[in-house]
């Protein structure tokens, strides 16, 4: 069975909690499993998985979103070391439009992040050599992905210092500046 929490404020996004079976070996957990998510009522097919690894700690990925037709839903998790994982509301129409939810995820707590189309999706590592894994709802498609500016949305990021970013990231729009590809009619 999934154990999986709405978000309070963002009821859309979901905190997905680990069933660990421990022994004196360790554990097992499924991590995923489409008969858990289908009863829990999430009608998400998953087509590709990614996983990046992050050398620093203080490195940001984000904020990332791909456009319809092809846009993501993501199910993420840190297989190692520690990211703080953000998600931001960017569907017009929304009462929740422009807010945004953090959270730790590391191996230790095997928390998993569901994030459904019509959010910004980005992370900051908290520990060196760490490792995201995520689940996507359609492939990359280049030509329709879109990025906004880190530090334009209002996120209280754990990371005080300067973080390291790609280029593109250090280039990508601010909040205050973008149009939102998602109408009122790709509100989940």
């Amino acid at each position: 069975m999934l154990n999986a929490r709405p978000v309070p404020h963002l009821p859309d996004l979901l905190v997905i909690e680990p069933r660990r079976f421990v022994d004196d070996r360790g554990y097992f957990e499924e991590t995923w499993s489409a008969g858990d998510f289908a009863k829990a009522g999430i009608g998400v097919t998953f087509v590709q998985d990614n996983h990046s690894m992050s050398l620093a700690p203080g490195t940001l990925r984000g904020l990332h979103f791909q456009a319809p037709p092809r846009a993501q839903a993501k199910l993420v998790r840190c297989v190692r070391g520690a990211v703080f994982d953000v998600a931001v509301d960017i569907r017009r129409g929304s009462p929740t439009y422009g807010h945004w939810h953090g959270i730790e995820l590391a191996p230790g707590n095997g928390r998993k992040f569901f994030i459904p189309e019509g959010f910004l999706h980005g992370f900051i590592t908290l520990e060196p050599n760490s490792e995201v894994e995520y689940k996507c709802s359609d492939s990359y498609a280049p030509d329709l992905e879109g990025a906004v500016r880190w530090d334009s949305v209002g996120i209280d990021w754990p990371w005080k210092d300067a973080p390291r970013l790609s280029p593109k990231d250090a280039a990508a729009v601010p909040f205050s500046g973008f149009h939102s590809p998602f109408g009122k009619g790709q509100i989940a």
